[in-house]
This record gives C-alpha cells, structure tokens and sequence, in this order.
C-alpha cells in the first residue's frame, strides 16, 4: 500500500513512554486481558468529537467498557437490508455475543454533528443535502426530532437540547431491534441516555418518566 506513511514521530514517542510505563507495571492485566478475552459489563455509544473521553469520565480501565464512536452518537433504526451497518453491528455483537448489562448512549455539547444537522433542518447547509454526503445521510437519522426545538429562538439553548434529543433518538432506535426489545422485557439489558457538558465536566441523565435530562 504506496500511500501509507510511517507514524508520526511525536506519537511514536509517545508509544514508547507508554510501554515503558504504564504497561510495564501492568504487564500481567493486559497479558490476562489478551488470553483471557473480554468481559465489558456495559457498551458506550459516544460521539466521534476527541474532546469526549469516556473512559475518562468515569474512570475506566481496559475491558470495562465496549466503545463504539460515531458522528453524534446515533443509533440507526433496525433495517436488516443486507447493506454495511457498522453501527448496528457494534450493537448486536455487545447484546447477542458479549452480553453486556447496559447499553449507554452518551451525548455531549457543542456537537459539530448536530449542529450540522439543525443547519440542514434551516436549509443552511446544502453540501450536507447531497446524495454524496456521508455526514448528511448520516444525519437523516435526526432531523425527525427537530421539530421539537425549531420554535426555541436561543440558537445555544436550541443546539443543547437538540443534543439531548440525539440521545432519545438513539434510545428509541436501538429499541426497534428484537434482540434489544427482548433482552430489555427479559431484565437482561437496560438502556440510559446521559448527556455531558465539556466545558463545565457536568452529566445529566435522561430521565423517561419526565421526558428531560437531570444531573446525576
């Protein structure tokens, strides 16, 4: 492959640190990691942003959470059509292999995603219309909720809760798949929507008897 380049030098130091520390006093829980298999007692879908770090926010090590990262943190509506689905197939295989417990969906603010998707929602954002635009189909996912903030006039307060609606959208979506539906009603599997603030390092979970998000 001609166009792969060797590792950034800055990383590549970086990697070293990290071996000589940090998995040099820890050797026997990565080996035990490695031949033992994982156990992740809860899946966190998350946004792609870099500035959400979810093991950091809850102070998790290697093996505890099953981690799939997305653009706003969107769950797709079950569609068994035979095409690519690397959401849903993060999802199966946490559910129906590793049998996690609980199945997070994390939302955070200032999510370029969903600011996307309200410019789309305004007719702002044309290039994300395009038939070509993975971003913008990726998006269609959430338009449906924007009704619910298209009357708050504060555009900050209008995109904070249009996160929020990202995360109950994800939460109804994932209900549509059977495997879901089944291990909730069985007790197997609970769900729960949070939202985070980054620049204030707040949390709300989202609460489905008052229908909003609360601080934990």
């Amino acid at each position: 492959m001609q166009f792969a380049k060797p590792l950034p030098s800055y990383l590549v130091t970086r990697y070293h640190g990290w071996k000589a520390t940090t998995y040099d006093e820890n050797q026997g829980w990565y080996r035990r990691l490695a031949t033992e298999g994982q156990r992740p007692r809860a899946m966190v879908i998350s946004c792609c942003d870099s500035r959400v770090h979810v093991t950091s926010i809850f102070g998790a090590d290697q093996g505890e959470f099953f981690i799939h990262r997305n653009i706003a943190n969107l769950v797709p509506p079950f569609a068994p059509d035979g095409d690519h689905h690397g959401t849903s197939a993060a999802v199966e295989y946490a559910v129906t292999a590793l049998k996690v417990s609980h199945l997070i969906v994390l939302g955070h603010s200032q999510c370029g995603g969903v600011q996307g998707c309200i410019d789309m929602c305004k007719g702002k954002a044309p290039h994300l219309e395009e038939k070509t635009s993975f971003v913008g189909r990726w998006m269609d996912i959430l338009k449906p909720k924007f009704a619910g903030v298209a009357d708050i006039d504060d555009e900050v307060e209008q995109a904070r809760q249009f996160e929020r609606q990202a995360v109950v959208a994800s939460l109804e979506n994932l209900m549509t798949f059977p495997f879901i539906d089944d291990a909730v009603k069985a007790g197997q599997l609970s769900l729960h929507g949070l939202w985070t603030d980054i620049g204030e390092g707040g949390l709300e979970a989202y609460d489905p008897k008052s229908g909003g998000f609360a601080p934990v």
